[in-house]
């Protein structure tokens, strides 16, 4: 045992299901830091509370993703008879190298700054079209009008689903996201994800058939392309990455979306600062990922013994990296707790690090800073319509709003 650990005070239980901890984990993600900011809970797996730490894991090359073992200690080796598990093991997200390297180098090209440039034109059309339809109303739910509909187009657009067959992805439940809890489902929502993912498969079975027979520019050819040169894309790993990226490619975002509105207009002085000024937009940006990160964290696996912060974690260990704790973390942030648009020096782990950060990341902040430019603009006397009870869904990896109901 270290000396740290040693003159350590006990732990805190740590309860991350509670519903209490999921409308407000910041009470509990403080008295980590502060108590046992590198400790094995009773849950079995071990957290990591503080930026320096989280960062440190987060690039170090001896914590893997471990996902089958992982997967195997908390639901159980029989999971994998489920049809969205057995999938999930393809996904490049909880891969570890040679073949995430070989996944993410794929699917990489079509998230190059050229690409993503040539998106901004599109994202501000689809912008403009969400608030010409609500503008004279007063009134709107964001998460339903907004937030949720310009991800799920943008990335619609860039996988090449034709306007008319989105229908089905804007009426999903939105519980995917419970696929990456560290807790099993219950059998209710593992019969939704299943029946959800099925249909996926079908439909993009069907879109591939139609891309082999008439390419066109978007990830989903290029993909398929590269499945039929010299086998670099398994048909198992083609399906999963493409339903992953659907997947990646909206949820976090109508999350960073809906928290940063009710940040904004909760801390009602930097709504105000960002009118005034809208050039601190970027930045702006970066403070609601650090402020309140739609993602909450991660998970690794020590590959061999390793040492933390002063702390050994042995080798095939679970250790979960608690994002949204270490982004207010004091040490590293003045005034940690405080949401402030014109921050210097902000840099969130929301979208992870290392191997495995978001690849993304650039284009859910362009969806952001165009989003909340345009918000400023056309709607600059925006409001909280129900200010005392944020309607959070109550799920520990993925910090998201259900509603949001705003008017003006």
């Amino acid at each position: 045992m270290s000396e740290q650990q040693a003159d350590a005070p006990e732990a805190p239980i740590f309860n991350p299901f509670s519903p209490d901890f999921l409308r407000d984990p910041y009470p509990a993600f403080r008295e980590l830091r502060a108590t046992a900011p590198i400790h094995k809970t009773e849950l079995g797996f071990w957290v990591a509370s503080r930026y320096e730490d989280v960062t440190e894991i987060l690039r170090n090359k001896n914590f893997g993703k471990g996902f089958v073992a992982r997967t195997e200690r908390t639901h159980g080796p029989d999971i994998w008879q489920q049809p969205v598990y057995a999938a999930m093991r393809h996904w490049m997200l909880v891969m570890d190298p040679p073949d995430h390297s070989r996944l993410r180098g794929l699917v990489a090209r079509a998230f190059a700054p050229r690409h993503l440039t040539a998106l901004r034109p599109r994202i501000q059309q689809l912008v403009d079209d969400s608030l010409d339809k609500i503008q004279d109303q007063g009134e709107m739910d964001f998460i339903r009008d907004f937030a949720h509909p310009l991800p799920v187009h943008v990335i619609c657009d860039m996988l090449g689903i034709p306007l008319e067959e989105r229908s089905q992805f804007f009426q999903g439940c939105r519980i995917s996201g419970r696929l990456i809890e560290p807790t099993p489902m219950t059998p209710d929502e593992l019969k939704q994800v299943n029946e959800g993912h099925q249909d996926q498969v079908a439909y993009f079975r069907s879109l591939f058939e139609r891309r082999r027979k008439d390419p066109g520019d978007d990830i989903t050819t290029e993909l398929l392309q590269a499945a039929e040169d010299g086998g670099k894309l398994s048909d198992d790993e083609l399906i999963a990455n493409i339903i992953l990226l659907f997947g990646a490619g909206h949820e976090t975002t109508v999350n960073l979306l809906g928290n940063g509105l009710l940040a904004l207009l909760t801390y009602r002085e930097e709504w105000e600062k960002l009118k005034a000024d809208p050039t601190l937009v970027t930045g702006a940006v970066e403070e609601m990922l650090r402020f309140d990160s739609s993602v909450q964290m991660t998970g690794r696996v020590a590959m061999e013994d390793v040492e933390i912060g002063g702390v050994p974690v042995p080798a095939g260990q679970p250790i979960i990296s608690l994002l949204g704790a270490a982004n207010r973390d004091p040490e590293r942030y003045q005034g940690a707790e405080e949401f402030q648009v014109d921050r210097e020096d902000v840099r969130p782990t929301s979208f992870g690090g290392g191997i495995h950060h978001c690849i993304g990341a650039p284009l859910a902040r362009i969806e952001a800073e165009i989003a909340f430019t345009t918000l400023i603009k056309r709607l600059p006397d925006l409001r909280l319509a129900t200010p005392d009870d944020p309607d959070w869904r109550l799920t520990f990896t993925l910090r998201g709003l259900s509603t949001l109901p705003v008017a003006w």
